[in-house]
């Protein structure tokens, strides 16, 4: 199984493996009170394609689109590898993010990437 959650959120039980897919580690955040088991940062969009997102809705498509090309590139192939290799020994996996905005970004579309391929 795979989740989606804000790195601020509270850890859980059934978080089961908990990677953070941002570049930045979260501001304000201990590593003790994230609970992070990887900080798998190599996925995460880029600092240009990230920036130029801003997390605006209306950039979501157009976002969406670039990530996955990037997430196509070479240089990518073994932090995908990682993610669906911790989803088969684990079980329940849960990506955390720490932007603000739940709907628009990058973990969702990663999340959605990967459940495609399974």
């Amino acid at each position: 199984m795979l989740r989606i959650k804000r790195v601020y959120d509270p850890p859980a039980v059934d978080d089961g493996f908990r990677i953070l897919v941002d570049r930045l580690w979260p501001r304000g955040l201990s590593k003790e009170a994230a609970a992070v088991d990887l900080w798998l940062k190599e996925i995460a969009p880029s600092a240009e394609l990230r920036t130029w997102f801003g997390h605006d809705p209306d950039r979501w498509p157009e976002f969406q689109r670039r990530y996955r090309d990037e997430l196509e590139a070479p240089e990518r192939a073994a932090a995908l590898d990682r993610l669906r290799r911790a989803q088969r020994e684990h079980g329940t996996v849960t990506l955390l993010f720490g932007a603000r905005n739940a709907r628009h970004n990058h973990a969702v579309m990663l999340c959605e990437l990967l459940e495609e391929r399974q």
